[in-house]
């Protein structure tokens, strides 16, 4: 808001000056110190352009990367299943790993074994395969679970296993020994990566008091907790949290930004005993086994049992420096769990206070109210000055023109956006019928929004790339009204979104656009401008090939003769021209009074 006071006070066609090195001390306690500006000075020189999705990866250190590279040039990684010096020193370096990687999550090899995966989906997924569910139990997923939770499903149903989405708040009932139904699984994420909204660790322990386990029994409710949002700015301290959940799922570069190919399922020491045994098993996962009959002994260590394969120790080694990085840098999670909580109240307080003149909101924030934690993420979307949505496609094309990286879309988490965006079951599947599916351009059906914008926080985020956030919107969106026709009030080059981002030395070269999409593109002729529209370039994909009777675009993946067809604009009759080898010239005019529905047959 003490941003906006002051944007405000100027004349609306007055780009607003660069905002200060700080704001009225709104992270004086929580910058680390003071050093936020050195920190990303020094470790994060790639930061260009205000990047706000660090809940799809964070930013890597530079002296991660630095030492990392040092190793690799002093030290030879090796096959650890081998015997000779190399190796031994790799696998040195894995199981340190592993110790290392439980002192951050807050606990011991005493309590969790670390199972090395390709990422936290992979984690999910094994941690779904070795849960012993019986036939007649239940596989309970939460609402805001992600869709690799959602995922497990499928393995569930294979099973004959009762499937059960549920809220969060009805897990006390679900799992109530009254109508415990047998061996059963839940999973639940820790944070919600649409929304942000944060779960509590202690639900494997509320359910075990309730059953009374023992050493030699499990209850019959197992729980799987997906903290890959969550572990980037919090800590999990597992120790503190009395049985803890039988598995925790993680990935190293949610975290660190480095390494992408590495996740980790944590397993409780306890459970271990009960776990199903895996159908699959490869690599170095058995001690002994028969080509000719169907019999194998798996390893004893429940790691070795469960990692097929060789793992990826050049990924583990890199997680060493990363560690280190991150000691180095933030002292500690809990620092960059403050400083992650500072950076999100101010953004959710600016966010909601930004207005239209005639008072109407111009974000509508979901969640980040009422009694629920919420950790650095933000999901909204932005309304015109008469209430109607805008399309947050064209948000985020703005966003990127105007050096701001942000995420559009409905973030994987199908029960999250379902719930926030008020979309049924119904209308999504209607959606799909009419070949609207995750990731396209469609952003509004019926003049409601079937995704959102989601800007998230990590580490190194600062109160400025917030205030060129506030700047961005305010700038362009308000007192918009969706009637006119361009969505830009004002040239982005008047704006001043990011010094960072418009330093560049840059020209453009040549403006390519291609009328019909997955057909040949089209450069505009040098030295002619080029109009833009709200949806981009002018004429930029604003045609596609459909069959008859299909509500399907046909696209160069399936039809690859496709890209011979090479439509060109001719400027001065309007129209546009499509040539194809052995094929005359097809013109259609452009002109608005002449564009009617009409079919055109022709073989390419």
């Amino acid at each position: 808001m003490e941003l906006q006071k002051r944007l405000l006070a100027q004349q609306p066609a007055t780009p607003p000056p660069s905002p200060p090195a700080s704001t009225n001390g709104i992270l004086s306690a929580s910058d680390y110190n003071g050093r936020l500006d050195e920190i990303r000075r020094t470790e994060y020189p790639q930061l260009k352009t205000v990047f706000l999705d660090h809940t799809g990866s964070t930013v890597c250190a530079a002296s991660h990367i630095q030492a990392f590279a040092a190793e690799l040039m002093t030290q030879i990684p090796a096959n650890p299943h081998s015997r000779h010096v190399e190796s031994q020193w790799t696998q040195a370096r894995i199981d340190h790993a592993r110790d290392r990687l439980l002192a951050f999550a807050g606990t011991s090899a005493e309590r969790y074994a670390v199972v090395f995966t390709a990422n936290a989906t992979a984690a999910i997924r094994l941690a779904a395969e070795i849960t012993p569910i019986e036939q007649h139990g239940e596989f309970c997923y939460t609402r805001e679970s992600h869709t690799s939770v959602v995922g497990v499903r499928s393995l569930a149903a294979d099973q004959g296993v009762h499937l059960r989405p549920i809220e969060f708040t009805d897990i006390g009932e679900v799992t109530a020994p009254a109508r415990c139904r047998g061996t059963s699984l839940l999973a639940y994420p820790a944070q919600c990566n649409f929304s942000g909204q944060r779960f509590p660790l202690n639900v494997a322990d509320t359910v075990s008091k309730l059953y009374g386990s023992t050493s030699d029994t499990h209850v019959p409710w197992w729980v799987l907790v997906d903290a890959a949002a969550y572990a980037a700015s919090s800590p999990l301290r597992l120790d503190a949290h009395g049985a803890g959940p039988d598995f925790v799922a993680m990935s190293m570069y949610k975290i660190f930004g480095a390494p992408t190919g590495l996740g980790a399922l944590l397993i409780r020491r306890s459970s271990v005993p009960f776990l199903r045994t895996k159908r699959y098993f490869g690599g170095g996962t058995v001690a002994g086994l028969t080509f000719d009959q169907p019999w194998q002994v798996y390893r004893s260590d429940i790691e070795a049992r469960l990692e097929d394969g060789t793992v990826n120790f050049h990924d583990i080694i890199s997680l060493h420096h990363a560690l280190d990085a991150h000691a180095n840098i933030y002292d500690s999670i809990d620092m960059v769990a403050r400083h992650a909580r500072a950076v999100t109240e101010y953004a959710v307080r600016e966010l909601q206070a930004l207005r239209h003149r005639n008072g109407r909101l111009v974000c509508e924030v979901y969640g980040h109210t009422g009694e629920s934690v919420f950790g650095p993420t933000v999901a909204f979307n932005v309304k015109d000055r008469a209430g109607r949505y805008i399309g947050y496609m064209e948000v985020e094309r703005l966003a990127v023109m105007a050096g701001i990286s942000l995420r559009a879309g409905r973030f994987c988490n199908p029960g999250a956006a379902q719930k926030w965006l008020c979309l049924s079951a119904q209308e999504l599947m209607k959606h799909a019928s009419l070949g609207y599916v995750c990731g396209d351009d469609h952003d509004l059906v019926d003049d409601k929004p079937v995704g959102a914008l989601r800007v998230s926080f990590g580490a190194m985020t600062s109160i400025e790339d917030i205030d060129q956030l506030v700047k961005f919107l305010l700038y362009q969106f308000r007192d918009y009204n969706m009637s006119e026709s361009a969505i830009s009030r004002l040239p982005i080059d008047t704006m001043e979104i990011s010094p960072t981002a418009l330093s560049v030395n840059a020209q453009v070269d040549k403006v390519i656009i291609y009328p019909i999409k997955s057909c040949h593109g089209w450069t505009v002729p040098s030295g002619t401008s080029w109009p833009v529209t709200r949806h981009g370039l002018k004429y930029d994909r604003v045609f596609v090939l459909m069959r008859e009777h299909s509500l399907l675009p046909m696209q160069q993946k399936q039809v690859p003769n496709m890209a011979l067809i090479r439509p060109r604009v001719d400027i001065d009759k309007s129209t546009l021209v499509l040539d194809a080898p052995g094929h005359e010239s097809l013109e259609i005019s452009l002109r608005p009074e002449d564009l009617k529905l009409e079919t055109t047959e022709t073989q390419v």
